[in-house]
């Protein structure tokens, strides 16, 4: 009923097919009628004086009946304005063929038949009824797939809007972090201050150009992510194992952005990175049925991954969230923590 208070403005059908709609089914009437009573002319004539009749009728229900009543409950209100629109038409319409075309008011019955009796009205009647389910029957159809187009297109815009959104809350603190730590380089006059100074640039134009895309070379991501692991390393024990395994052909895979980055984000996070035993194993494969096997595995802290919950809980949060968005019950997500590691399985179709 929402879409029937919503006719009066309702433009989903232009002006010139409304046009072409009544000329086609005036000229089809013509024909029809003239072939049936051998008589063009007569059908000609009758067909002026009922069409714009017809039309009204039509538009004065769709726009103003059905809005106003129907789709607000008001039956009895629509039904006796319907019946008083019918029973005013069928008055007009005698009246004019009468006086205009015929003294036959009804030469496809049989002998000469009187007007205002039962059966004329009913006849009258019906063909008005017939005229108007067409019309309406048309335009409530063409308006429902237009409304299931514009939902349609609508939801696509709101993904699009909340993955950006998401995607926009992925890396914040680690900039700051970086900058902190280019900071302290910075005091120290470490050679290391232009590379990471290179590094934070190549991932800041990665994040504000080609993350804004619906998907990026797996490639591009995978540099992303080797940027990021290189600046986190300055917070890492020099000992520590960082590795990436790459497996299949991945030259033409594409890949949502940033969609593995809140994972290697915790790993780092959770780890006990002044360990010389911390480390964090990324593997990243294209298997043979098209889909893309991510694990990470890394040690960690125990008490780690329970320390400010609410907060390290929002990268992991945004990512399902995300997932969910891009690829409903498609993808696979596994947790597995044990007393020396934490694993991190994400499979998703390509």
């Amino acid at each position: 009923m929402k879409s029937f208070a919503s006719l009066k403005n309702n433009k989903t059908i232009p002006r010139k097919y409304h046009v072409i709609f009544w000329v086609s089914y005036f000229c089809f009437n013509v024909i029809r009628w003239g072939s049936y009573f051998g008589d063009y002319w007569y059908s000609l004539k009758s067909n002026l004086i009922e069409f714009p009749l017809h039309i009204i009728l039509v538009y004065t229900s769709i726009y103003f009946l059905v809005p106003n009543f129907l789709a607000k409950k008001k039956y009895k209100f629509y039904i006796f304005l319907l019946i008083a629109s019918l029973g005013f038409l069928y008055i007009i319409r005698t009246g004019l063929n009468y006086l205009l075309v015929t003294k036959n008011i009804w030469p496809e019955s049989d002998g000469h038949q009187q007007a205002f009796t039962f059966n004329h009205i009913i006849a009258v009647t019906l063909g008005e009824l017939y005229v108007l389910a067409l019309a309406t029957a048309i335009k409530f159809t063409i308006d429902w797939v237009y409304q299931k187009k514009r939902i349609a297109t609508l939801q696509k815009e709101q993904l699009k809007s909340e993955l950006n959104f998401l995607k926009t809350q992925i890396q914040p603190h680690f900039f700051f972090n970086t900058l902190n730590n280019l900071y302290a380089l910075t005091l120290e006059q470490s050679e290391q201050a232009p590379e990471v100074v290179l590094k934070l640039s190549n991932i800041m134009q990665y994040v504000i150009y080609d993350a804004t895309k619906p998907k990026v070379k797996l490639l591009n991501e995978i540099q992303h992510i080797q940027n990021y692991i290189d600046l986190e390393r300055l917070r890492c024990h020099e000992n520590a194992i960082i590795n990436i395994e790459i497996g299949g052909e991945i030259d033409n895979v594409k890949i949502p952005p940033l969609i593995f980055l809140s994972f290697i984000e915790n790993s780092f996070k959770h780890g006990n990175k002044n360990s010389p035993n911390f480390y964090i194993y990324i593997s990243i494969e294209k298997q043979p049925e098209n889909r893309l096997l991510f694990s990470i595995k890394n040690s960690y802290e125990k008490d780690s991954l329970f320390k400010n919950s609410e907060k390290s809980g929002i990268g992991n949060i945004n990512t399902k969230r995300r997932l969910n968005l891009l690829y409903k019950n498609s993808y696979d997500l596994s947790f597995l923590k044990n007393e020396n590691n934490y694993c991190v399985t994400l499979n998703i179709p390509l």
